[in-house]
């Protein structure tokens, strides 16, 4: 059965927008099955990465039923439900649609949203209305359902880390207004923060008008003419424009207990005396198995009951905690095999599925990754099994890309890539060219 499906094939109660693109939108939602070479693959869309304990609960539910049992962390805080059955898809729509996980048929590959992942938690302005808001406006667009899964709204508190993960439509939290970015550009434009979620969906709609004729499946995707005459239109309808380049790099929160206002995850200890706002971990590989999801649900409903998965494969549990309850927890979670500290090997380490779960990649890049992990790196780094780097990171990062010719590595900084470093089958000079390449 499964190998007569496609790359990527609708369930029965598929009701996705027409895409103005030729040849469909292929990219794996709840509703659109994937192929892979462990099983079928589903997307959940998680907007936010928030969370409750009882949606994380139903995730792995189905999981459990239908897949392996394990989930899996994307580059945009979402959830990915591997080794399914190819036959699932309707049983496992109507499970997550009773969840509230699956809001709108038709908008299911939308609804990508990212957003600050310790926004109100450390002295940072709360996002939650903007986030429901957003959500509420591209399920209730008949124009958004035909935007496709590539398409991506990110919310920022004002720090600056999702502000440089390349969105499509970026706001930015500043003072009593926001700031809203069309793809890349350099000029922002002021508009008050009521307004700010209708004003991603216009902009967005903006967006399907413009890219009718060309194609585009994303905003870098459009002309350079047809982009510049759609953010002077979006300008003239918008509040004063603002100077204010993207940021380069995407900085992750640090594993550890999180304090407010504007604290570090890795600043607190057990002794420290202020508040214990949320706990942070990351996620080795961005892989879950069922005790570790167990374990991290379980602490958010004993706290905040809620989670928020990160678009660097990490999770905030939101408390308060008091201070021994904190360091108890975190201590429990780093028995469990997730990263609790900044100090850990795998900090800043991952990969794409890599083999034999894909089959265009030309190794096991997992494996790979856990063998040459070492000392923690300044940068972090990615490994793929192929040239298509899926998942890959944002801003600066060490590129590890498997070739016939052997692992090419290379240093990326935003557009720009130095030249690259290729080792030929040799483990421990691999490991030591990534080690010095991170450095």
């Amino acid at each position: 059965m499964l190998a007569a499906m496609p790359d990527s094939a609708p369930s029965p109660l598929s009701a996705g927008g027409v895409s103005p693109r030729s040849g469909g939108d292929a990219c794996p939602g709840t509703l659109r099955l994937h192929r892979a070479d462990d099983g079928a693959l589903a997307r959940v869309r998680i907007p936010g990465g928030v969370l409750s304990a009882e949606r994380a609960d139903a995730l792995l539910a189905v999981a459990d039923r239908f897949g392996d049992g394990e989930l899996h962390l994307t580059s945009r805080g979402n959830v990915q439900l591997r080794g399914l059955d190819a036959r699932c898809g309707g049983e496992l729509a109507g499970l997550l649609t009773a969840a509230g996980l699956l809001p709108s048929a038709a908008h299911e590959r939308a609804r990508n949203i990212v957003a600050s992942p310790l926004a109100g938690l450390d002295g940072s302005p709360a996002l939650g209305p903007w986030l429901t808001g957003l959500d509420g406006l591209v399920c209730g667009s008949a124009a958004a359902a035909s935007l496709s899964g590539r398409f991506l709204f990110a919310l920022d508190d004002g720090r600056g880390d999702v502000d440089a993960l390349g969105a499509d439509v970026t706001l930015i939290a500043e003072g009593p207004d926001a700031l809203l970015r069309i793809g890349a550009e350099d000029t922002v434009f002021r508009v008050p923060a009521a307004d700010a979620p209708r004003a991603a969906l216009l902009a967005a709609e903006a967006f399907l008008r413009a890219a009718a004729d060309s194609g585009a499946w994303r905003m870098k995707d459009l002309p350079d003419d047809v982009r510049a005459e759609l953010v002077r239109a979006i300008g003239s309808t918008a509040g004063e424009p603002v100077h204010r380049p993207r940021p380069r790099t995407a900085k992750a929160p640090a594993p550890g207990l999180v304090t407010g206002p504007h604290g570090n995850a890795a600043a607190a200890t057990a002794t420290t005396t202020t508040t214990v706002t949320a706990l942070c971990v990351d996620v080795p590989l961005g892989q879950l198995t069922p005790a570790q999801w167990r374990l991290l649900t379980g602490t958010a409903r004993r706290y905040g009951n809620e989670l928020r998965l990160t678009p660097w494969r990490g999770i905030v549990v939101p408390g308060p905690f008091d201070e021994g309850g904190a360091a108890e927890a975190l201590r429990t979670l780093a028995a469990a095999g997730l990263i609790t500290a900044p100090e850990s090997p795998w900090t800043g380490v991952g990969a794409c599925i890599g083999h034999p779960g894909c089959a265009k990649s030309l190794s096991d890049v997992r494996a790979e990754a856990g063998a040459a992990v070492g000392p923690v790196g300044r940068l972090p780094v990615y490994w793929s099994g192929c040239e298509r780097r899926c998942g890959h990171p944002h801003g600066e990062w060490i590129d590890v890309v498997v070739t016939p010719e052997g692992h090419r590595i290379s240093h990326v900084r935003g557009d720009r890539r130095d030249p690259p470093a290729t080792v030929r089958n040799d483990p421990a000079a691999l490991a030591a060219t990534v080690a010095a390449a991170r450095a």
